[in-house]
């Protein structure tokens, strides 16, 4: 089998000053494969956001291993860990996190500026952008500024932004916790697609009901895995 990351004993732990010492991550072990959909349940300081920002190599951590896509990330610098982002994972977030000033185009387009070849943006970037568009259901919305836009319609944008280098990984932290129940459906059924046609989903949410729609839970408590399912007991709010 194989694996899009593999977490070995993994630690995080953070020092707040003197002997402040918050663990939150306690020795975290699991293997995610290709073509998964997890979600990573857990109320709020249980650690999920913590093991997110590690899988996507956002951050090291403070013990342990941790392999993306067979590269052992654990001991990577930020050059390292900035070229492995950009070329294996897609991020899409809660807050969207679009250029205000940017067109929807030229938000999905974002990435393709910080890609290690460092070649220029051409028409078949742009080409591959609009069909990106397209594929989000925003084809006739190109020129149009986040704030013209929906809730929805900034996730989308954001979802296609976060395909554009076409990454074998998605990583999404709490993608529907700023939309309306109904466009969350729609995300959710996006991502759901993303992943039929192949690509590992991992997902950070709060929500049983979102939670359920994919393919394995896990629900953090303190900085380990305490259960796998939905423990709809424990959502966070």
């Amino acid at each position: 089998m194989k694996y899009a990351a593999r977490l070995i004993d993994l630690t995080k732990h953070y020092h707040l000053g003197g002997d402040v010492v918050v663990k939150a991550l306690r020795g975290v072990s699991l293997d995610i494969p290709e073509g998964e959909f997890l979600a990573i349940m857990g109320s709020s300081g249980s650690g999920k956001s913590t093991m997110l920002n590690l899988m996507g190599a956002l951050d090291r951590p403070t013990s342990g291993s941790y392999l993306l896509a067979g590269n052992d990330v654990s001991q990577m610098d930020d050059s390292e860990l900035s070229a492995i982002r950009n070329k294996l994972i897609g991020f899409i977030f809660q807050s969207f996190n679009l250029i205000p000033q940017y067109t929807v185009l030229e938000n999905i387009l974002l990435p393709l500026q910080y890609r290690t070849s460092r070649e220029p943006i051409g028409d078949m970037d742009e080409a591959k952008a609009m069909e990106l568009a397209q594929m989000v259901g925003l084809g006739d919305r190109l020129d149009h500024k986040p704030f013209q836009l929906s809730g929805g319609q900034q996730q989308r944008v954001a979802i296609a932004r976060a395909l554009v280098n076409d990454p074998q990984i998605i990583m999404a932290d709490e993608p529907t916790g700023n939309l309306d129940s109904a466009t969350g459906e729609e995300i959710m059924r996006l991502l759901n697609e993303l992943n039929e046609q192949g690509r590992t989903i991992i997902m950070v949410t709060h929500e049983p009901e979102v939670a359920a729609q994919t393919k394995s839970q896990i629900y953090m408590k303190d900085g380990v895995i305490a259960g796998t399912g939905i423990f709809p007991g424990h959502a966070a709010v």
